[in-house]
C-alpha cells in the first residue's frame, strides 16, 4: 500500500489505509497469501484462519479504515487464536495516534 500504516508481526503483515469517512458504508479486508506459504490446501487453510481473525476485529474498525493481511511463510504451522492475538497486537499498534509507519 502506498498510503497508510504498517505493522510487521511474526506472521504477518497488516496494512491500514484510513479513506474517506463520507464514501464509506462498512470496512473492507483483504488477503494476500502468497505461494510462499505453501501447497494450495495450505494457502486456502491460512486464509480461512486469517478470514475468521479478521471478522474478529471488524467491530473495532471505522467504516473509512481497509485493512490488508499479507501472511508470512511462519504463520503455516501457527494456531488461529496465535493469529487471532498477532492480528489485535498490530491493530493496536497501528491505530495508535500518530503512527504513520
Amino acid at each position: 500500500m502506498k498510503h497508510g500504516a504498517r505493522a510487521v508481526q511474526p506472521d504477518m503483515v497488516i496494512y491500514v489505509h484510513r479513506g474517506d469517512d463520507a464514501t464509506a458504508d462498512a470496512p473492507r479486508v483483504g488477503l494476500i497469501v502468497s505461494r510462499s506459504v505453501g501447497s494450495a490446501v495450505q494457502r486456502h487453510q491460512m486464509s480461512r484462519r486469517l478470514r475468521h481473525a479478521a471478522r474478529d476485529v471488524l467491530d473495532g474498525l471505522r467504516p473509512s479504515e481497509r485493512l490488508v493481511i499479507r501472511a508470512l511463510p511462519s504463520g503455516r504451522d501457527v494456531g488461529s487464536v496465535r493469529l487471532a492475538e498477532e492480528l489485535r497486537a498490530g491493530l493496536r499498534r497501528v491505530q495508535k495516534p500518530g503512527s504513520r509507519r
